[in-house]
């Protein structure tokens, strides 16, 4: 096939990926609290026109600094004032970090084929349900992303020199500052920085200062937009009882001894085809769903089993020590060393363990996945079956979007956006949580 017309047909392919994803996003859940909530503050934000100082709540009582949650719900309205607008940047964000993610992933693991990294990282669970629907966790992949791959590319035993050096310590200080205004897990990325710059001063002494000062510029483009909420409220107040999250929770130490429902099991996921949780909150929610829809219960039954065999198989490959890639041995340490990281920051946090509160790790254990699966994609037959566990995956995930669209998406209650957006009255949809600040 000639170059132009591969190049066309990609694009195709592209095009209609990001067309899977947003269309998929809009069929999402939207009813709940949560999700409401963030669509209010940049809703807010657009019929108000009134600054917004502060982001998504954490508890009652705790809120988080900064303007940008609100700013990139809101904004969206300005250019198209219709109740799809925010999705649209949402995947636009969501989906190019994907395509930077699978083009890097890709050239890290050649002999991985690329059809199965970009169809992969586009419909896999956690990048289909967290990164294409309104919710404050899905602003925090596209970040996580450049985050990590920017820390990667600085650390000696990690690095392939895919990016320079100046651009990836860019790329973590832009990355941390636009997490730090939409989730409290920013604080887990803190070390891979000190340790990033530990390594850069190391090898390169006083001209790692160029690089430090790109990654202050970086924290300065994002973090600008915390500027003036600690001007107006000045530093204790400004952080919104932020700085009350951090306790000391024996109760978590117990909660994380659970290998499928503490960190690990949650961590590993992240990069496996974690069916349940998706389709119901429990089990009565799980059961009603498959009696809905019977025709999906083959494919279910599928991926349940395939998502806890890839759990299981990842955690047993930990253990495996020849790999054709030389740095297999430092991405399972690398990986290892993040998992009790997050371990011990869960130790002094008020929140539980769920999934969602660290996913801002979700890089890691992907790329870990993908240096699992490499060995075992050479194989003609494990291709033929990852062909089909992407088809099985795509078909289920088609199926669930059409029942979230007649029960929990925006389109239920569409007709309240519209009229809020037309009066400039963001009340119409719905009031901000009590005792919200804005």
């Amino acid at each position: 096939m000639p170059v132009t017309k591969r190049r066309l047909v990609f694009i195709s392919l592209l095009a209609l990926a990001f067309l899977f994803r947003f269309s998929y996003g809009l069929c999402s859940q939207f009813l709940d609290e949560d999700t409401k909530q963030i669509y209010l503050l940049g809703l807010r934000f657009y019929t108000t026109g009134a600054w917004p100082y502060f982001g998504p709540d954490v508890t009652h009582s705790i809120q988080i600094p900064g303007a940008l949650q609100a700013l990139l719900v809101g904004l969206p309205f300005y250019l198209l004032p219709l109740p799809e607008a925010p999705y649209l940047l949402l995947n636009i964000l969501s989906f190019s970090a994907l395509c930077f993610f699978a083009w890097y992933c890709s050239r890290r693991l050649p002999e991985l084929p690329r059809w199965f990294v970009w169809i992969w990282l586009m419909t896999a669970p956690w990048t289909l349900n967290l990164s294409t629907h309104i919710f404050n966790p899905s602003y925090v992949l596209p970040a996580a992303i450049l985050f990590f791959v920017g820390a990667i590319e600085t650390y000696p035993f990690l690095r392939r020199g895919l990016i320079p050096a100046r651009w990836a310590s860019f790329m973590m200080g832009l990355a941390l500052c636009w997490i730090m205004q939409l989730h409290l897990s920013w604080v887990v990325l803190i070390p891979y920085a000190v340790v990033s710059f530990y390594f850069q001063f190391r090898e390169q002494h006083r001209r790692a200062l160029i690089s430090l000062l790109w990654f202050i510029s970086g924290a300065l483009l994002s973090g600008s937009l915390l500027a003036p909420t600690f001007l107006k409220y000045g530093i204790a107040a400004g952080l919104g009882g932020t700085n009350e999250a951090v306790a000391f929770s024996y109760e978590n130490v117990l909660r994380n001894v659970n290998i499928v429902e503490g960190v690990l099991g949650r961590f590993l996921s992240f990069a496996s085809f974690e069916l349940p949780r998706f389709i119901g909150a429990n089990t009565a929610a799980r059961v009603a769903f498959l009696k809905q829809n019977l025709w999906l219960i083959p494919i279910v039954a599928f991926l349940t089993v395939v998502g806890i065999l890839q759990c299981i198989a990842m955690l047993v490959l930990w253990f495996r020590r020849k790999h054709t890639q030389v740095d297999w041995k430092a991405v399972k340490y690398f990986t290892l060393a993040t998992v009790v990281l997050v371990y011990l920051s869960f130790l002094f946090s008020m929140k539980s363990p769920v999934s969602h509160t660290f996913y801002v790790t979700f890089p890691i254990a992907m790329l870990y996945s993908l240096y699992c699966w490499s060995e075992f994609l050479k194989r003609k037959g494990w291709r033929t079956f990852a062909i089909v566990f992407l088809v099985c995956g795509i078909i289920f995930h088609v199926g669930l979007a059409v029942s979230n669209f007649r029960s929990v998406s925006i389109y239920v209650e569409r007709s309240k956006v519209v009229q809020a957006i037309r009066a400039k009255d963001y009340r119409l949809l719905g009031e901000r949580r009590p005792g919200s600040r804005y």
